[in-house]
């Protein structure tokens, strides 16, 4: 049966009328086991015709095949008797499958994926028709295998409406942008130490994909990403996305990347290039700062993943990361400071790209830009480049997402770099490092945009925007705090 482009619809009309789905959110986790298990059994299909004796991790019982389908009389697992199944016999064995160091990755991602994942749909029907709807999917049609590759670029942009998991997906414009200006090679490893749905590792796997050219190429290709997701539920879209995009073997971890101590790193964990949007606005707990060197222990996640990066690129590796503007134009924490320092004076600074603000919509508003960096000896010269807003939008906005064509004149400039000035104010610029470590102390805020730009948010975004700035505001109170703590122990020792 052709692919529907009312997939994503019609599986949420029929979710609609259960009871158990409380929202987006728990409406696309719902979706997306089944999606998994259903891809996973597409991929099994190949498994076993490509290996002799293979053996699938998942109980016959449990598997899509003998459960989701009807059997050859027509008769499929229905009401009460499904519910049961899934509750009571699929979700428990999927949980506790027996997993050594010796299972290869292909089959361990099952248990990994299933570990948090929940079934909330209480109506046997209902789970009967979403199944059946998902059922439709012909892997084997390579036309509808490749339309089905947007249906599930669709369900990760409905992400960014169901509340706190718009934060797993950066616009597709922005990681082909990346992968694009990071220009890949057969034969490199890339990284996303916080890889959410895995929208840089699909871009950088579009980029590789036009140098295959033999099998060498291809096994290449299998092995060149490395992803780390601490959240179930992005971590099983992941999995699932990388399957879609035919990696046989998902080298994803289930894990917090800032939970290791940073000296401790191998040559063989380090990376050729490291493309991220890391997590901005959070706080991890206390005991996250001892993993890093005093001088680096900020309290502010994306901070942390800077510093993961610089000690984990290889030498004349390169990396493009996403940053808030609050890491640009922030010196009231000393770590902060030092990370700067760290990356101008140890690192190849080269580029700075800002980003309008509306780009993260409708998730976020906060203003982000994109770091380009490399390990290849201290900052000389660092460009700046404001990508403006194009002259028919006013902002970005859930149906008017930013895509690749905003980024054309980036892309022009960027192979022919000069200075460029509107209405007064710097758009392209370069800086000496001198100019930036000791005029600017660090500061860089720089091409920015001059006119400030009205968004309006929602009651979550302007959540979030508070969270934010009580987040700088508690750094500049215990920055206070401390200095006042120093200097009265220093008088009582006196």
């Amino acid at each position: 049966m052709a692919m529907q482009s009312g997939f994503v619809k019609r599986i949420r009309d029929v979710m609609r009328m259960d009871a158990g789905i409380n929202g987006d959110a728990q409406r696309i986790e719902q979706m997306v086991w089944m999606l998994f298990l259903k891809v996973y059994d597409a991929k099994e299909d190949d498994w076993e015709l490509d290996e002799d004796n293979y053996v699938s991790i998942i109980p016959e019982e449990c598997r899509w095949r003998n459960w989701a389908k009807a059997d050859e009389k027509g008769r499929a697992l229905t009401g009460d008797d499904l519910l049961d199944f899934v509750n009571n016999t699929l979700f428990p064995t999927l949980k506790k499958l027996n997993i050594s160091a010796e299972t290869p990755v292909k089959k361990a991602i099952v248990k990994s994926t299933f570990e948090d994942a929940n079934n909330y749909m209480k109506d046997g029907v209902h789970l009967r028709q979403v199944i059946d709807i998902i059922d439709e999917i012909e892997f084997d049609d390579v036309k509808e295998s490749h339309a089905f590759g947007f249906v599930y670029e669709e369900i990760l942009r409905e992400l960014q409406s169901a509340g706190s998991s718009g934060e797993f997906y950066t616009p597709r414009a922005v990681t082909d942008f990346m992968a694009h200006m990071i220009r890949p090679k057969i034969g490199e490893r890339m990284a996303d130490f916080a890889c959410g749905t895995g929208g840089f590792l699909t871009s950088w796997l579009g980029e590789l994909r036009k140098q295959i050219t033999d099998t060498e190429s291809m096994s290449q290709f299998d092995s060149s990403i490395f992803g780390i997701e601490k959240k179930p539920f992005p971590y099983l879209l992941c999995v699932t996305n990388m399957l879609l995009h035919d990696i046989e073997v998902p080298n994803i971890l289930h894990a917090n990347s800032l939970r290791h101590n940073l000296l401790d790193y191998s040559e063989d964990e380090k990376f050729d290039v490291v493309m991220m949007n890391p997590p901005y606005g959070g706080h991890e707990d206390k005991s996250i700062q001892s993993f890093f060197p005093d001088d680096l222990a900020s309290s502010e996640t994306a901070d942390l993943f800077v510093s993961v990066i610089m000690y984990r690129l290889k030498e004349d590796g390169r990396a493009a990361v996403i940053i808030p503007d609050g890491f640009l134009s922030g010196t009231d924490s000393a770590a902060k400071l030092n990370i700067k320092r760290k990356l101008l004076t140890e690192f190849n600074l080269h580029t700075i790209i800002r980003l309008p603000p509306s780009v993260f919509n409708p998730y976020t508003s906060i203003a982000t830009n994109i770091l380009f960096f490399d390990n290849t000896g201290a900052t000389k010269e660092t460009w700046f480049y404001r990508v403006d807003m194009p002259a028919d939008r006013k902002h970005f906005s859930k149906t008017k997402p930013m895509e690749l064509k905003h980024f054309d004149e980036a892309i022009s400039w960027w192979y022919d770099r000069k200075p460029i000035e509107i209405e007064g104010f710097p758009k392209a610029e370069c800086y000496s490092v001198d100019y930036l470590l000791n005029d600017r102390g660090c500061d860089l805020d720089l091409c920015g945009y001059p006119h400030k730009v009205e968004i309006f948010l929602s009651p979550m975004e302007t959540l979030q925007n508070y969270q934010e700035k009580r987040a700088t505001l508690n750094a500049e109170i215990d920055k206070v705090l401390a200095e006042l703590e120093a200097r009265l122990k220093g008088g009582a020792e006196n």
